[in-house]
């Protein structure tokens, strides 16, 4: 590391325990859980660039992806978020959405499986996705493309605060990722919304118990209390 160069490190992230209970979970029951707190919730349209693309769960490494022009930072973008990351951890980057602009590819991917980072959410299009699905490095993103980002984006801040779709995300909250989507748990509200997220697990697994047994759904529903399963607190 250059004597010159100060790194942006997260100072906090959520407990292993926590994280590892979230894969008990799904992003539906996380949002869910999200919305009856009062926080925000799912992020529309961000989903696995391949099929049988893994679940993620870990803490957020940000970053900021701006045009390019006369004052470009040196090296490949994401060079630094990289550096920083720690086993576990999710690269999470800000594009704003743009379907044209890649901001992911090959060789990313294998720097990151080098770090143990276990994947990569991205707010914009990523590329080399045949590459990217033989590594079996997960990657949720908003559409894919051909294009190099060389000459067209380059990296900004990274870990700071960012948007992904209409969330916000800050360096070191939690990420969720699966086949529906991904939603964003802030780092101090993590166990809440897992204690909130189990509730609804437990609950809408008995009802489709129940179902399964032959009972009518209607008498489902209307023991369940479910249409005040979302209330806020």
């Amino acid at each position: 590391m250059s004597a010159e160069r100060e790194y942006k490190y997260l100072t906090k992230r959520p407990k292993k325990e926590t994280i590892e209970k979230y894969y008990k979970v799904s992003t539906c029951m996380v949002s869910d859980a999200l919305d009856k707190l009062g926080l925000s919730a799912g992020i529309y349209g961000i989903v696995p660039m391949y099929d049988k693309c893994k679940k993620i769960v870990g803490p957020a490494i940000t970053m900021k992806i701006i045009a390019s022009g006369t004052n470009n930072p040196p090296g490949h973008m994401g060079s630094d978020p990289l550096f920083v990351a720690e086993p576990g951890d999710i690269l999470v980057y800000d594009n704003a959405g743009r379907p044209g602009e890649n901001c992911w590819g090959d060789i990313v991917t294998w720097s990151a499986i080098q770090k143990g980072i276990i994947g990569t959410v991205a707010d914009g299009a990523v590329r080399d996705l045949g590459e990217v699905r033989e590594a079996d490095y997960p990657i949720y993103a908003r559409s894919r493309t051909p294009l190099t980002a060389r000459g067209r984006t380059v990296q900004g801040d990274y870990n700071c605060t960012i948007r992904i779709g209409d969330v916000q995300c800050n360096p070191g909250d939690l990420v969720i990722a699966d086949v529906n989507g991904v939603c964003i748990i802030p780092c101090d509200r993590a166990d809440e919304v897992l204690e909130a997220a189990l509730d609804i697990l437990e609950k809408e697994t008995a009802m489709i118990e129940e179902i399964k047994k032959g009972i009518s759904f209607l008498e489902v529903d209307k023991k369940s209390g479910y249409d005040k399963l979302l209330e806020k607190k």
